[in-house]
């Protein structure tokens, strides 16, 4: 059986629904959860749909944990096994020692190249990155290519969410500069941002409604006049208004793509339930 040139990897919190990641083949290794005592593969031992039902009642909050290098000794092992080469693209390296595992596990295999690529982002804001990689990997770009076309990528994808409280990214310790939001009045409704791979404050306001307009906002700013947008919304159990918001960016930016994602398990822990993003970039 011939190998693939080239096998496009990412891990959970991408995001990416599970209808692209078998269209795309796109391999995925989970992040972990930890509850109870118990250890959970995101979004395999673990569902959203399961998460968000036991988030609602549970009297202790999950933390998360990177996969192991041992454990991406063995998935790029197996990736290799059908694949000339790999490209990597994972979540920020500033929310996450995900990439320090992987560039450890590298360093420990020899035969297959892999190419290692931080997205400085999270969720679909990855997710996109990987589409957009995968997308060039079926034209039959070089690993070197796709890797040099994801990193390209980066500075120019914008994600902002609303969050219901701050509460779940300050136990979770991926708050950031958000830092300095936290103790303010609690009816306030933070909007936030990726920015430099860490989570940082954009505006807070009174309402959620408002929240989410003002990221509305944000987002046809930073998309005014550019061609080829591609976007995302995201959410935590939030699903009838991520399709309102949905809707909204179609009305007003004519997207090329456009995709909804129900946030896994390692994502909803540290945004909450309730959480709504969007996530975009224009060109490719």
């Amino acid at each position: 059986m011939s190998k693939r040139p080239v096998a496009i990897v990412t891990d959970s919190t991408a995001n990416i629904p599970a209808e692209l990641i078998e269209r795309h083949q796109i391999h995925v290794i989970p992040q972990i959860l930890n509850w109870s005592g118990e250890s959970y593969r995101d979004g395999v031992d673990i569902t959203p749909a399961e998460f968000y039902e036991r988030l609602a009642t549970a009297p202790e909050t999950p933390s998360t944990s990177q996969p192991s290098v041992g454990e991406f000794v063995d998935f790029f092992g197996e990736v290799a096994e059908s694949a000339e080469a790999i490209v990597a693209i994972l979540v920020s390296d500033a929310l996450s020692g995900t990439i320090g595992s992987a560039r450890n596990a590298m360093e420990m295999l020899e035969g297959t190249p892999i190419h290692i690529v931080d997205s400085r982002t999270v969720s679909m804001g990855l997710g996109l990155i990987v589409l957009a990689a995968a997308e060039a990997a079926a034209g039959g770009a070089s690993a070197e290519a796709i890797a040099a076309l994801a990193r390209d990528l980066v500075p120019g994808v914008h994600v902002v969410f609303v969050v219901d409280t701050l509460e779940f990214l300050h136990r979770g310790g991926r708050i950031g500069g958000a830092q300095r939001l936290v103790g303010t009045v609690l009816a306030m409704k933070p909007v936030l941002q990726i920015e430099a791979g860490k989570v940082e404050p954009l505006k807070s306001v009174r309402t959620k409604t408002k929240a989410l307009a003002f990221a509305l906002d944000h987002i046809r700013e930073q998309m005014a006049g550019r061609s080829n947008v591609h976007v995302a919304v995201l959410h935590a159990n939030a699903e009838a208004s991520a399709r309102e918001v949905l809707s909204e960016l179609e009305r007003n930016l004519s997207p090329v793509a456009t995709h909804l994602s129900l946030v896994s398990p390692v994502i909803g822990t540290h945004a909450g339930p309730g959480t709504i993003g969007i996530a975009c970039y224009a060109g490719g």
